[in-house]
Parts: structure tokens; sequence; C-alpha cells
């Protein structure tokens, strides 16, 4: 029978115990820098508190831990009629965060119910609403736009909720598997363009080099033959002017007569004009002024 007793009073403190520490840990907060509390009795808002440690009545006030880092909610993908009538998979993520003083945390409990739920319900009519103005071309080149227009105008209509919208990102814009396979042919046809006038302007290039090339080998190789004619024309002028200057008088005349021993040498033709005697014709090659008669032998003038 005692030992009945001790087992029953054995039971009845560890509950007690139990509760104690059930009260205490829903009685007793530890706020991280990372969040904010606030303290309600009886189902009322009773106090805000900053990091630090929080101690509430037992069954009287209850505390709640809000999270004031940044958060992402993610737009699950959804159909979007775009302006040229074409059914878009468009999905999105919108990051937020809860302002830190106590009248934006009190506004994020008290004035919208869940806040994530309602920013992806507000991201997915905006996206519809914004998207379905444009074409799906314009929509795909022009995200930078349609993430700050799409954060505009969250952060407008979530301006009583105590949040910051910081940014929003349009994930994926995914076109109709047949319109994907065009525009991949559009991409392909264009890339391939690029490359053929890179090509024809590269070609282009090389003939214009070759063209110059050819043009300054030619400049080079008329200048060598200019200043070559210009030096021989030189030398004959040089030549020229020596040969005045030193084949003067008997000199002239010594020049000749190598000629004329050089022509009658050589058993050379030569024209005798109509009415000229062989004499003149013989003295005028020899450059003699007057040729004197050989003298005859005894013989030759008997004969």
């Amino acid at each position: 029978m005692e030992f009945l007793d001790a087992v029953v009073n054995l039971v009845t403190l560890l509950i007690v115990l139990g509760g104690i520490a059930f009260l205490f840990r829903n009685s007793v907060a530890q706020v991280r820098p990372t969040q904010r509390c606030i303290v309600e009795r009886f189902g009322k808002f009773r106090w805000f508190s900053n990091p630090g440690l929080v101690i509430c009545i037992p069954g009287i006030e209850k505390y709640r831990l809000i999270n004031v880092t940044e958060q992402m909610v993610t737009c699950r993908k959804q159909e979007v009629i775009t302006g040229d009538n074409l059914n878009a998979g468009v999905s999105a993520q919108v990051y937020y965060k809860i302002k830190g003083d106590e009248e934006s945390v009190k506004s994020s409990q008290y004035n919208v119910n869940d806040v994530n739920d309602q920013i992806v319900s507000l991201a997915q009519t905006t996206l519809r609403n914004v998207i379905g103005g444009l074409t799906l071309k314009d929509a795909n080149s022009k995200r930078s736009e349609l993430n700050t227009k799409l954060q505009e105008i969250i952060a407008k209509e979530t301006r009583f909720w105590g949040i910051e919208v910081v940014r929003c990102e349009i994930a994926e814009i995914e076109a109709p598997n047949n319109v994907q396979e065009a525009m991949n042919k559009i991409v392909m046809a264009e890339s391939e363009k690029r490359a053929a006038i890179d090509f024809a302007t590269a070609v282009e290039t090389k003939a214009d080099g070759e063209k110059r090339a050819a043009v300054k080998e030619a400049e080079g190789r008329a200048k060598a033959i200019t200043i070559e004619a210009d030096a021989k024309a030189e030398a004959i002028k040089t030549v020229n002017e020596a040969a005045n200057n030193t084949f003067i008088g008997p000199s002239v005349d010594l020049k000749k007569l190598e000629v004329a021993e050089q022509v009658f040498r050589n058993n050379s033709k030569v024209i005798i004009p109509e009415g000229s005697s062989v004499t003149a014709l013989i003295t005028d090659l020899a450059g003699v002024e007057k040729v004197l008669p050989l003298p005859t032998t005894a013989k030759a003038e008997k004969k």
C-alpha cells in the first residue's frame, strides 16, 4: 500500500513538473536579432518586444515571434494569354521582408491574413495584367522593365502591410511548343545571317588588303624604274659631258679615224651616195678635212 502511494505521488509530481515546464516554455521566449516579438493578452495586443528575453504570464499572455529578415515567395507557373493571343507559362519570385519597427510588425500581423499567401496571389494577378498587354517577344526582351513594374505595383498594393518589397524576378516565360520551335528557327537564321555577314566582311577586308599591297608593290616598282632611268640618264649626261670636254681637236679626228678603221676592218658595207666619190666618203668617215693624193711610183707614172 505504501509502495502504491509512493508511485502515485511520483506520478503526480512528474505531471506537475511537466505542466510547469510546459507553462514555462510557452511563457518565456528568447527573441533573436532576426526576430521581433508581440505579446497578446487574452487575444489582444499587449506589448512589443525587440531582441532579448520575453516572459509572459502563463495561461494569460501569449507571445508570437515574427521573422524580419528577407524572405522569398514563389509564384508557381501559370498560363497567361499574351497580347498576341499566345498561352505562355509564366512563373516569378517575390523577395520581401517585414519592417522591424513596432507599427510595421503589428500591420503585418493584424492588417493582412498570412503575408506569404497574399503576396503570391497578388503577384499572380499582377503578372497576368502586365504580360497580357505585351507580345511574347516583348515580354521576353523586356524582363528587366517587367520586374521593375511588377515590384512597383506590388509595393503600392502592400503599403499597409508593414512590409518592404525588395525585388521581383520573372523566373520563366515559356512559349507554346510550336511557337518555341519557330522562335528557335528564327534565332538560328539570324545567327547564320550574322555569320555570313562576318565572313563576307572578312573576305572584303582581305581583298582590300591584297589590293593595297599590290598597289604599293606597283608603286614601288614604278619608283624603282624611275630612279633607274634617272640614274641612266644622269650617267649618259655625264659621259656626254666628259666626251665633249675630252675629245676636242686632234682627239676628235683620231676617234673618227678609229671609227673608219673599225668599219673597214669588219668588212662593213658602206653605201656611197650618188655623185659622191670614194675619197670624199672616206674623208667623211675618218673625219679628215682633206685627203692628200698618194705618191705615185715611176712605173705608175709611165703607165
